[in-house]
């Protein structure tokens, strides 16, 4: 995946976590805060999906509506 896809991805999921209504802000916060670090070092989209996953099982719902899915 070239690094703008993967930044866009970032960006989509980042405001996607914002505005859930699934996520209690202690989820959101942490969430929010693990997309921008992997922003910052441009690491790979699936290690960051399982963190995210780690979080809340939510994140498998949000991805499918993102179509971020495999």
């Amino acid at each position: 995946m070239s690094a703008h896809k993967h930044r866009e991805h970032l960006q989509r999921i980042k405001e996607a976590v914002s505005k859930s209504d699934k996520l209690d802000e202690n989820q959101k916060s942490d969430s929010v805060k693990r997309i921008e670090e992997w922003v910052e070092e441009d690491k790979a989209f699936g290690l960051l999906k399982e963190e995210l996953l780690n979080i809340s099982e939510y994140f498998e719902v949000l991805f499918a509506e993102l179509g971020l899915t495999k």
